[in-house]
């Protein structure tokens, strides 16, 4: 076994979040029975696989949507905060957690649709989503392809395209050199893990997403764009998807990372509740120096 193998398996024994792969031993835990809930834990049949999901508090939907590698426990702090004031749907995106792969290739367009469907299925709309990092690339398809399901949009850590103009350079040679040892993994015949699962989150991270400035013009419904100061998703680009969402906020957490949902939840949360809670407004300063504003 190389160093190189050794070094990826430790890796991928951990927990993946979007771009990057970290120990989060609590999220897989699954604390408060998150992820692994008889009493609120439910299958839909979505587009020829079982999507797993729960369910928790009342109200106005929320749907909170995990990143790469993840499964609904790792949203545990953001179900214990907006439970109390919204009805919480969160879930398993295919090929994560409980949630079948199906037949074929990810995509962000096919995971978008299986969310969508999941809202139809459970009679829910329009609703607020929230999404980290691949949950975010999610949101934004939905909002585009499905824009009568969404009322509001939160995305933390999401991105445009998979390469270095958008991605930190050093994110982008690991995905490709982690995507290198998994190949050699399945050609092997290892089964110490689900190598083709693993394989297909590299996959969609190395090749996906591709939506473009004009798709994000296209969004009607406020959006939140979110992300640490020193995220895996370059500054500039976090700005720029900012600058072309017609109707967006931008939160650019100061001292935070990619993980900003669970190292920082009170933050993140009560910024992502002042969005959702309030009627969108897009003030502008030189409105106010102007003496323009009404």
């Amino acid at each position: 076994m190389t160093k190189n193998t050794q070094t990826l398996r430790r890796l991928l024994g951990c927990l993946a979040i979007g771009w990057l792969i970290i120990p989060l031993a609590a999220a897989q835990n699954g604390e408060a029975g998150y992820g692994d809930s008889p009493d609120r834990g439910g299958y839909a049949d979505i587009n020829g696989i079982k999507m797993y999901y729960e369910v928790y508090g009342e109200g106005e939907p929320m749907a909170l949507i995990h990143g790469s590698g993840q499964d609904i426990s790792a949203m545990r702090h953001q179900i214990d905060y907006f439970a109390g004031k919204y009805k919480v749907v969160a879930a398993d995106s295919r090929a994560h957690g409980k949630s079948g792969l199906g037949e074929g290739e990810l995509t962000y367009i096919q995971m978008a649709d299986d969310w969508a469907d999941l809202f139809r299925h459970l009679k829910l709309g329009p609703v607020k989503v929230v999404g980290w990092s691949d949950g975010g690339n999610i949101g934004l398809r939905m909002a585009v392809d499905h824009p009568e399901l969404i009322d509001k949009l939160a995305t933390m850590g999401a991105n445009l395209q998979p390469d270095a103009s958008a991605v930190q350079p050093w994110a982008v040679a690991w995905v490709k050199q982690a995507s290198a040892e998994v190949d050699a993994m399945l050609t092997a015949g290892d089964t110490s893990q689900n190598w083709k699962v693993q394989a297909e989150h590299l996959r969609l991270l190395r090749e996906q997403p591709n939506m473009t400035l004009g798709e994000l013009g296209q969004i009607k419904v406020p959006v939140l764009v979110m992300a640490g100061d020193k995220d895996v998703i370059r500054d500039e680009h976090t700005v720029l998807m900012y600058q072309h969402i017609p109707r967006a906020h931008l939160a650019i957490f100061p001292g935070e990372t990619h993980f900003t949902p669970e190292t920082s939840p009170e933050l993140f949360n009560r910024t992502v509740d002042n969005f959702m809670s309030k009627p969108y407004t897009r003030p502008d300063t030189r409105d106010i120096m102007l003496g323009t504003h009404e």
